[in-house]
């Protein structure tokens, strides 16, 4: 705003007392001192506001002036209330420095006028920055990406002040200020999107509040572009597929025009993420036709020549064609009236990309399916090496979900839940029915256990764990209790140790050597307790039978 229009204001009271030509400097902030030397507080094109309580005689005012028009202020306005008017000494020192000088009637707050000010300029800040949004969008929608989000979220920052970032619903982080700063923490993001998601599920519209140590944040849903809030029959659907913008900034009492200016910055946004999600369309065909050969029992030369074609897309510049693996995932509501294959693909194309990657490139590796409740996913391994342990390297099921568990939980609420599970890699296409079936596999186990989100990966096919979760419940207490009761009973009575005595013993492969010195015992002492446990249970620990029984039970217990 301009100087000028302060004497335009009847309800501020000012008068001029010199300064006219100097009435069209930009005024950019507002700030009240009784400071003999306020300068250090001072950044340029302020209105000065002073009750003058710093002047003690005519001398103070030319240092007073002198150090604000240094500090490059756009005017100053003295109070009458403190001396009855404003002393000529400070009339003669703003004409010398050509300095606007304002009178302030002593019954007109400084409050009232700091109020007026800031609304002013932020409201012309505001402008400024939607039209630089507009002519933004429009760069964007009729061609390239113009610098994606990261511009606009610059453009926030140096033009409104606002520290922003693009999040998805797993809090990875899309897009960020390019500007120098510190950058948001991981498990910030993580706890954001977490906030965000069981905020959304309560169907209470945008910007949620939330307060994370010593900063607040207001976070904006990124819905894409042309979808109302009410769009979505359901808010399911989208809840963990939609992008979110955080504002480090309390929106609580933000005028109307910047909540619509931040609205119209998460539309510019959305368009960036339409275009993502045109961009996976071939990605998600060719899984498809991949998908429906395999499942079809088509012949290994078919698949091979579709996947192919799908290797260069996934992975440009490949020259070997690459080993693959399937991740199949399920979501599914306790209603049962939500499809959930296409939640499930969003939720996987968004899981699958590296965790440290920033932006949505790297999604483009990223082929996913779906059909019904399921949506199957297969990722191209450009390179699979062997660990030390001897299991190739690719994707583990745990660490796929480590750091998405709390947010996928707060956005399935208490009414969905998300199953997982990962195959082993392949290099062929005669192997991709079998991955598809592992995957599927360890998916069950995987649902078997408790919990909003559960994964299971292919090694865990290959032992007792892929058994023990399908066995019912009350075979489960049977044969526990039939085994271990005695033990336990006798433990409680006697201070006996029966059962980490028989854990260790199984641990120890049935030497009696190492497991007594793991237990630090005498030999004989753990003859007498495996003798005891034998003689409660009717079980003899010498024969491969009984050890696998009480294995099983120590498992199942």
């Amino acid at each position: 705003m301009r100087l000028r229009a302060l004497l335009d204001t009847d309800a501020l009271g000012l008068r001029l007392l010199g300064g006219e030509d100097e009435l069209d400097r930009t005024v950019r902030g507002v700030m009240t001192t009784d400071l003999r030397d306020p300068s250090r507080y001072l950044s340029g094109g302020e209105l000065v506001l002073t009750g003058l309580a710093w002047r003690r005689d005519a001398a103070d005012s030319e240092p007073f002036v002198r150090l604000l028009v240094q500090a490059g202020v756009a005017g100053l306005a003295a109070g009458e209330a403190e001396l009855g008017n404003v002393p000529e000494d400070l009339v003669v020192a703003c004409v010398r420095h050509r300095l606007p000088l304002f009178a302030v009637h002593e019954s007109v707050a400084f409050a009232t006028i700091t109020e007026h000010v800031v609304r002013q300029v932020s409201g012309e800040r505001a402008g400024d920055l939607a039209a630089v949004v507009d002519r933004h969008r429009r760069m964007m929608t009729s061609g390239p990406a113009g610098g994606g989000p990261d511009v606009v979220l610059d453009l926030l920052g140096s033009d409104l002040d606002l520290r922003a970032w693009v999040l998805s619903p797993t809090g990875r982080l899309i897009a960020g200020p390019k500007v120098a700063g510190p950058g948001l923490p991981a498990d910030t993001c993580a706890k954001l999107a977490a906030e965000h998601l069981a905020a959304a599920r309560t169907g209470r519209r945008g910007p949620h509040r939330v307060t994370l140590g010593s900063s607040t944040y207001s976070l904006f849903p990124v819905r894409s572009s042309g979808r109302s809030p009410q769009a979505s029959r359901d808010v399911r659907e989208t809840v963990l597929s939609d992008w979110l913008l955080a504002v480090e900034a309390d929106a609580g009492d933000w005028p109307e025009e910047r909540l619509d200016l931040l609205r119209g910055v998460t539309q510019l946004i959305a368009v960036e993420r339409d275009r993502r999600d045109a961009a996976r369309t071939v990605r998600r065909r060719l899984a498809q036709e991949v998908l429906e050969l395999v499942q079809t029992g088509a012949a290994p030369a078919e698949i091979a020549a579709r996947l192919r074609v799908a290797a260069p897309v996934l992975l440009p510049g490949l020259g070997a064609a690459p080993h693959w693996q399937v991740v199949v995932a399920r979501v599914e509501w306790q209603d049962g009236d939500l499809e959930g294959g296409p939640v499930a693909q969003s939720l996987l194309e968004e899981i699958l990309v590296d965790p440290s990657a920033t932006g949505p490139e790297p999604s483009d590796r990223i082929a996913v399916a779906h059909t019904g409740d399921e949506a199957i996913a297969l990722v191209p391994l450009p390179a699979v090496s062997t660990e030390h342990d001897g299991s190739e390297a690719g994707i583990l099921a745990d660490a796929l979900l480590e750091s998405v568990r709390d947010p996928l939980a707060a956005g399935l609420d208490e009414d969905g839940r998300v199953t997982l599970g990962v195959s082993a890699s392949v290099h062929s296409a005669e192997g991709l029915r079998g991955a598809l079936e592992e995957a599927r596999h360890a998916r069950r186990v995987a649902a078997a256990r408790a919990g909003r989100v559960c994964a299971a990966g292919h090694q865990e096919l290959a032992s007792h764990v892929l058994l023990l979760p399908f066995v019912p419940d009350d075979v489960r207490r049977a044969f526990t209790a039939r085994l271990l009761d005695p033990l336990r009973d006798y433990d409680r009575r006697h201070r006996a140790e029966l059962i980490p005595t028989l854990e260790a013993f199984l641990d120890c492969d049935g030497s009696w050597t190492r497991c007594a010195t793991r237990l630090h015992l005498h030999v004989n002492t753990l003859r007498y307790r495996v003798g005891r446990i034998e003689q409660l249970t009717s079980r003899d620990l010498s024969r491969l039978e009984d050890k696998l029984d009480f294995f099983l039970a120590l498992r199942m217990s």
